[in-house]
C-alpha cells in the first residue's frame, strides 16, 4: 500500500505537490488525453521508485515521492518522442534508472527539481537518435492564427506533463488547486504571462496556443511560490526568464524539456542566497 502511494506522490511531485489526491488527477489528466502516455508516465514512476528502493534510498524520501516524478516525465517522454520497440522500453528503464542516481547525487549539493530528468532524458534520447539512428516521432500541429489565452494556458498545464490539451490542463490545475491554492494562483499567473511573453516576442502562435510557452514558467512559479511581497517579484522575473530561456535554447535545436525552469529557479534561489548572506554580513 505504502508502494502505491508513493507512486502516486511521485506523479504529483512532478508539479510539487506532495498529495496522493493532486497524483491521481494528474495520472487521469494524462489518460484523459492518452492512454498510451499514461501507462508510459506509470511504468517510469514504478521503475524509478522501485530503483530506489532497490538502492535503499532514504525511505522518508521514497514515501514522498521525491524518487518518483523524475522517472513520470522521463516514462512519457521517451514515448511522446519515439514509437513503441523493445529499444525503446529498454530506453525508458535505463532513463528512470539514471534519473534515480542523478536524484540521490545532485540533492546533495543543490535542489535537484526536474534536473535529474532533463538529463537522463538526454541521454537516452540522443543515444536513440545518434547512436541507434531512431527518429522522432512526428508532432502533431495545432492549425491556429490567432492567439488563444485560454488555450495558451490551458495548455501550459499539459504541456508541464507533454499533454497537448485543454481539458488535461485544466484536471492538472485542479489537481495543484486540491493541495495548495497559493501555488495554484501563481501557476495560473505564470501560464498567462508566459504564454504572453511567447506571443510578444514573436512566437508562432501554433506554439504558443499549445502551451510551450508557459510550462516552464508554471514550474518556475510554483518551484518559488511564497506568501511575501517579494515572491511575487521573483517570480514576476523567472516568468518571463524561463519562457525566453525556452525560446533561446530551442534556437540551438536542443529539445528543452524542462530544463529553462531548472536553470532560472538555481539563479534566482542563487542570487537570493547571496543577497541574504550580503545582508547578514
Amino acid at each position: 500500500m505504502r508502494f502505491i502511494q508513493a507512486i502516486f506522490r511521485g506523479i504529483g511531485q512532478v508539479m510539487f505537490q506532495n498529495n496522493i489526491y493532486s497524483g491521481i488527477l494528474f495520472l487521469l489528466g494524462i489518460f484523459y488525453n492518452s492512454w498510451f502516455l499514461g501507462l508510459a508516465a506509470l511504468f517510469g514512476t514504478i521503475i524509478s521508485t522501485g530503483a530506489a528502493h532497490l538502492l535503499k534510498y532514504p525511505k522518508e524520501d521514497i514515501e514522498n515521492g521525491l524518487y518518483g516524478f523524475n522517472g513520470t516525465l522521463t516514462g512519457i517522454a521517451v514515448f511522446l518522442f519515439f514509437e513503441l520497440s523493445l529499444t525503446t522500453v529498454i530506453a525508458l528503464i535505463v532513463g528512470a534508472i539514471v534519473s534515480t542516481l542523478l536524484m540521490h547525487l545532485l540533492k546533495k549539493y543543490v535542489p535537484p527539481f526536474t534536473a535529474p530528468f532533463v538529463l537522463a532524458t538526454w541521454f537516452v534520447m540522443y543515444s536513440l537518435l545518434l547512436v541507434f539512428n531512431f527518429q522522432l516521432v512526428p508532432g502533431s500541429v495545432l492549425s491556429a492564427s490567432t492567439f488563444d489565452i485560454f488555450a495558451a494556458s490551458s495548455n501550459s498545464f499539459g504541456q508541464v506533463m507533454f499533454q497537448k490539451n485543454v481539458i488535461t490542463g485544466l484536471i492538472f490545475l485542479v489537481a495543484i488547486l486540491v493541495n495548495n491554492r497559493l501555488m495554484a494562483v501563481y501557476s495560473i499567473y505564470a501560464a498567462v504571462l508566459g504564454s504572453l511573453t511567447g506571443w510578444l516576442f514573436s512566437e508562432p502562435v501554433t506554439g504558443v496556443n499549445a502551451g510551450l510557452m508557459g510550462y516552464n514558467a508554471i514550474l518556475c512559479a510554483i518551484a518559488l511560490t511564497g506568501k511575501r511581497w517579494s515572491d511575487f517579484l521573483w517570480i514576476t522575473i523567472a516568468i518571463p526568464l524561463s519562457t525566453l530561456l525556452n525560446i533561446g535554447l530551442g534556437m540551438t535545436g536542443i529539445i528543452t524539456l524542462t530544463a529553462p525552469f531548472v536553470l532560472v529557479t538555481w539563479a534566482i534561489l542563487g542570487v537570493k542566497s547571496n543577497m541574504l548572506k550580503f545582508k547578514t554580513s
